[in-house]
């Protein structure tokens, strides 16, 4: 009996979380873990997830004195500068992620379109066995 690929997967706890979230490098029993933290099928929201939580402590500047208003904007368009770089370099910044964890560069992109191209063959062979089957 096969096992199933995901479930060699060993979830980091809450706290080695925010250490990776942070940049951390996880133990390496986590190392299947973040290579498919970085390229599964919502790989972008996980890493917009983490950016979330790394610009986190600048909501501190809403304690400062002053008007919120001030204060509030001030923290929005740091968040917007904060997301525009981290979204703007999300592929290098997982690649690098990856290649702390002992993977070669070029992993994610290359496991990315791996599982993009067998995605497509399996809709080209369902797609196939539809019209197969209706003529």
């Amino acid at each position: 009996m096969s096992q199933h690929p995901e479930a060699r997967l060993v979830r980091p706890n809450p706290l080695l979380w925010i250490w990776y979230a942070f940049g951390g490098r996880l133990p390496a029993r986590h190392r299947e873990w973040v290579l498919h933290d970085v390229t599964c099928g919502t790989w972008v929201l996980r890493h917009t997830a983490r950016s979330l939580v790394q610009i986190s402590p600048g909501l501190l500047f809403l304690l400062l004195p002053g008007p919120l208003w001030i204060r509030a904007m001030s923290v929005l368009g740091g968040v917007i500068l904060a997301l525009w770089y981290s979204l703007s370099y999300m592929e290098h910044t997982c690649e690098y992620r990856l290649h702390k964890h002992g993977f070669p560069i070029g992993t994610g992109r290359a496991t990315r379109e791996a599982a993009h191209a067998e995605a497509r063959a399996q809709r080209a062979s369902r797609y196939d066995e539809i019209y197969r089957n209706n003529d």
